[in-house]
């Protein structure tokens, strides 16, 4: 018999930010097969308001706090303000006619979620796309990990609109999802493979969906999961300033994070993950997000010292302390390639990217807008060599000194980065009978399962596959196989990956998501969603030479992509659009 569900407000208190778990049914739990559910890290929770039904408050009333915030008929469906309550802020919406409100800030990065889209009862965020039910204020697509704190609508003298919290859930932006807290030793074990944000949000979601197993993430890297899109862009940063979670959240939930660990093989019939140094897990189920490695370029002084790729904070601290001062050449204007160059060209002497095209981000942004790009590096001093291809490094004392170009041309150089994208990381999946195509994706159903090799649809039941290296049905292109290496999409890949290892067949769920990815150089954000590959015109409304655009990318009529800047919330709500399965068309523009 399941007992009577429990509203539980708690502060959580860690080292670098604070957490609330506020207002959320934790219901269906039974007492003997769900004994604790996370309310706190272990040994630091302090309960504030205890409830035994939503809206019953029997929390003391200092703790509680009350704010007029409009007339009952002042505000149309589909409108937010954002409200002061006591020293806080609340975001009031309006939806369907009903009034809800929930926290005022992104718990990705904390931008204003009043200044972004709601459709179809979600608030979507305007920097970089996370959404939250409009009412429960749980996230619903990613970045970041938490919910936003839930606050309760009161209707007083019949036309009065006011806002109820708890003073808690007024002091933090951030929420958790309750979670199964004890672990059962002789359950089900499900293997992690890599340790990055699929890899999280799959063992997050697993607690969320009461589930009781041993869960264990093997990481070939030597820190708890981060934030690897900081990297580039703040190249001097500690690891322990960017981690997703600290230690204490793992170990209250009880997901074994084990570092330092590489996979080196996979046994599909006995269901055994083997390690480089001998180690082996036995696993019930099996989720692979290994993301890739970057590429190196096959070219002779590769080898040389202060020759690097981008990859782990080692890395990018290494690349920060080398370039002051120092003359550093770029291979390559990716996205990664542009931000390192805009980080790093204060602090070093000279800055040159060479780029095989003619314009940077040319195939994912258009001339246009790569052009404004590459002038605004030139601005700040970042020499570019466009239509080059670097062929060979020249050292001196076991050290580069020298870029060779294809046309001869040479580049003094006391650093190399190498910008030029990414390899599967999948190697150790060779000859397990999963489908890896000729790049090394691993190919998946429509919910995260990996495929057998055989080609004819059949899939590995117990084995899936997330992030980077996957291949999977993608919405907008009608379920077509696409790989799309963003941030917020391996997020999401592991959320669905961890709830459809739980639920039952008919409940399983897919990828409805719309890919959602930023670039930030100068302070200057640009932001772009959709699917544009295979994009066959651009339609651009404002002035791009000043950084105030919208950029459609359309195939025939269609459009399938946008990247705007300084134009918020125009992307937000170009995803919410997009999400909702509304065509967009060039007449609409």
């Amino acid at each position: 018999m399941f007992c009577k569900s429990l509203f539980v407000s708690v502060r959580l208190f860690t080292s670098n930010s604070k957490y609330l778990l506020n207002s959320f049914a934790v219901s269906r739990v039974t007492t003997a097969r769900y004994p604790a559910v996370l309310v706190s890290y272990q040994s630091c929770v302090r309960t504030i308001c205890l409830s035994s039904k939503m809206g019953g408050n029997t929390t003391s009333k200092d703790e509680i706090v009350e704010a007029y915030a409009c007339k009952v008929g002042e505000m149309k469906d589909g409108e937010m303000r954002e409200v002061s309550v006591g020293d806080g802020k609340a975001l009031l919406v309006r939806h369907q006619g009903e009034y809800s409100a929930i926290g005022h800030k992104c718990t990705h990065y904390g931008a204003p979620l009043v200044k972004g889209a709601l459709r179809d009862g979600r608030v979507r965020c305007p920097w970089h796309g996370a959404c939250f039910n409009a009412k429960t204020g749980d996230i619903e697509d990613f970045p970041g990990l938490d919910c936003v704190p839930k606050h309760n609508i009161v209707i007083q003298d019949g036309d009065k609109v006011v806002i109820r919290a708890c003073k808690s859930a007024l002091e933090t932006h951030k929420r958790y999802k309750p979670m199964v807290q004890t672990q059962n030793e002789d359950g089900p074990h499900v293997v992690i493979v890599g340790g990055g944000p699929a890899s999280v949000t799959c063992a997050e979601t697993l607690r969320q969906k009461s589930f009781l197993g041993k869960i264990t993430i093997l990481s070939a890297d030597p820190y708890l999961p981060y934030d690897r899109t900081k990297l580039s862009k703040a190249m001097d940063i500690k690891p322990e300033a960017i981690f997703l979670r600290p230690q204490e959240f793992y170990d209250a939930v009880n997901i074994k994070i084990i570092n330092n660990k590489r996979v080196n093989g996979v046994n599909a019939e006995t269901q055994v993950v083997t390690c480089e140094d001998g180690d082996t897990f036995k696993y019930d189920k099996l989720m692979v997000a290994t993301g890739g490695r970057p590429r190196t370029l096959p070219i002779p002084g590769w080898d040389l010292k202060n020759v690097y790729v981008l990859r782990t904070p080692n890395d990018a601290n290494a690349i920060a302390e080398v370039a002051k001062g120092r003359k550093v050449v770029i291979c390559g204007a990716s996205f990664i390639g542009m931000e390192v160059a805009a980080s790093l060209v204060s602090k070093a002497e000279s800055i040159s990217v060479c780029e095989f095209f003619s314009v940077p981000f040319e195939r994912v942004l258009g001339k246009e807008v790569g052009l404004f790009l590459q002038k605004m590096h030139e601005s700040k001093g970042v020499k570019f060599h466009m239509n080059a291809s670097m062929v060979e490094l020249k050292g001196e004392n076991g050290a580069v000194a020298k870029a060779i170009l294809k046309d001869g041309s040479e580049l003094e150089a006391d650093l190399v980065i190498a910008g030029v994208g990414m390899i599967p990381a999948t190697e150790f999946l060779k000859d397990t009978g999963i489908q890896i195509s000729s790049h090394g994706f691993v190919g998946v159903d429509r919910h995260m399962r990996a495929l057998k090799s055989s080609g004819d649809g059949e899939i590995f039941e117990n084995i899936y596959a997330a992030g980077d290296i996957a291949m999977f049905p993608q919405m907008l292109r009608d379920w077509q196989p696409s790989n799309i290496q963003h941030w917020q999409m391996a997020h999401y890949h592991g959320r669905v990956a961890g709830t459809n290892m739980v639920v039952p067949n008919d409940e399983l769920q897919s990828v409805e998501s719309v890919p959602f990815f930023w670039t930030q150089q100068y302070g200057k954000s640009l932001r772009y969603t959709g699917y544009g590959v295979g994009y066959d015109d651009i339609v651009i409304k404002g002035e791009v030479s000043e950084g105030k655009f919208c950029a459609y990318y359309t195939c025939k009529d269609q459009i399938v992509a946008i990247a705007t800047m300084n134009s918020d919330p125009v992307a937000a709500d170009f995803a919410q659009r997009m999400l909702s399965g509304k065509a967009l068309t060039k007449s609409s523009i």
